[in-house]
């Protein structure tokens, strides 16, 4: 994030003397997520973070490759993911390349049992359905539908979750994610042109200090593997913080679109970024006012990256028969575009009610097992023109 944050108890300088009433000194701990020059946060502990009673063994998650090279428009069933009880393993990895992976999760259960990190990389959770609160040693943040749930990687967390009933995507980026830079003015404020401003983050709240000693198992994720670690402390002794990287929730509905007289581009919908891709938020909007505007997306070639589509809610359209919890997949190389009808049906519409995630990889994402568990065969064959449909467009 690039503002600033303070909560807790914090020394007047960095790096000196700060004692706890009984005399003992404070642990202080640098936390950034690259080195010494990225964005960091400075925490204070009770007790070391550093002291390991045991550690279990490591067993793999590393998804299965089921196709390495694609080029073909695919679809998939999101809400037929299994819902499992445990959080982990509910969470399924659909694509992924050497940037990032995709997947989904129903988890039924919350992780009050066991605490997570991924040390592989940052999370973006979306949630579908359900809500709850994200806690750390930050700080607790609430959660709900359409919120994005942003946790730095290395950060140690429990969910809890207010019902059984739970549908996230999630993203794993293996660089940070950030706030798209041209929103940003010179000094790291956001300007008037941006879609959204600092109001709208939902930021780590009633920061909770955890004097207790124990076994406390974080079960930590190191490249595709996860390792189960006791600790003696509680991981939320934090007594106090500062800096400008922690988890914090963005809420779909708090992007306000760009709109335009005639059709505006994708990139006008970007929510945020990273190594390789970007992340947009298609919302509620009204359309291009250009008397003879087209509302529906002319056809684009895919050259430069993948498109990814994950529909939430609302009518899409550009698309035919699309349900919740579904992802499209057009892959860089061909051209896509709206389906049979959609553009002539959208022509004299004022608005659309549409609510959807897109990921743009820039570079191709390979097809695992489990995605192909849910896919919708013959969807690339979703364009070709019926002779219904090719009357409408002669009429």
């Amino acid at each position: 994030m690039p503002f600033y944050q303070r909560q807790g108890l914090v020394p007047d300088k960095r790096h000196v003397v700060f004692r706890q009433p009984n005399g003992s000194l404070y642990h202080e701990e640098l936390f950034g997520t690259e080195g010494f020059s990225g964005i960091s946060s400075l925490v204070y502990h009770l007790n070391p973070p550093t002291m390991v009673k045991l550690h279990g063994k490591s067993y793999s998650i590393r998804p299965e490759i089921a196709i390495e090279d694609n080029l073909q428009a695919r679809s998939f069933q999101g809400f037929e993911i299994k819902a499992e009880d445990d959080y982990l393993s509910s969470r399924k990895v659909l694509f992924l390349n050497a940037d990032l992976q995709i997947g989904l999760a129903a988890p039924r259960m919350s992780t009050k049992d066991y605490f997570f990190k991924n040390a592989d990389a940052d999370e973006m959770i979306f949630v579908h359905r359900g809500s709850g609160v994200l806690k750390t040693m930050y700080g607790s943040v609430d959660f709900k539908y359409g919120d994005y749930l942003i946790i730095p990687r290395g950060t140690v967390y429990q969910i809890h979750f207010d019902t059984t009933d739970n549908k996230l995507l999630i993203i794993e980026s293996h660089s940070p994610i950030e706030i798209p830079a041209h929103y940003l003015n010179k000094y790291g404020q956001f300007t008037e042109q941006s879609p959204f401003c600092e109001r709208d983050f939902k930021l780590p709240h009633s920061l909770e200090t955890h004097d207790e000693k124990g076994d406390f198992l974080i079960n930590i994720k190191k490249r595709g593997l996860i390792y189960p670690y006791v600790y003696d402390s509680h991981p939320f002794d934090v007594v106090g913080y500062d800096g400008c990287c922690y988890p914090y929730a963005f809420s779909i509905f708090n992007f306000e679109p760009i709109t335009g007289r005639i059709h505006m581009p994708p990139p006008v919908h970007q929510q945020f970024q990273a190594r390789n891709f970007v992340v947009c938020s298609f919302v509620p909007r009204m359309y291009d006012y250009h008397p003879q505007a087209i509302p529906a997306p002319y056809h684009h070639s895919n050259i430069d990256s993948d498109e990814l589509l994950y529909y939430v809610d609302g009518d899409f359209m550009s698309r035919n028969n699309i349900q919740k919890g579904q992802i499209t997949l057009h892959p860089g190389g061909i051209p896509h575009g709206p389906h049979p009808g959609a553009i002539e049906r959208s022509i004299g519409k004022k608005e659309t009610n549409e609510l959807a995630v897109m990921i743009d990889p820039f570079n191709p994402v390979k097809i695992t097992k489990e995605a192909l568990k849910i896919e919708m065969e013959d969807y690339y064959q979703s364009w070709l023109i019926k002779e219904k449909e090719k009357q409408m467009e002669i009429a």
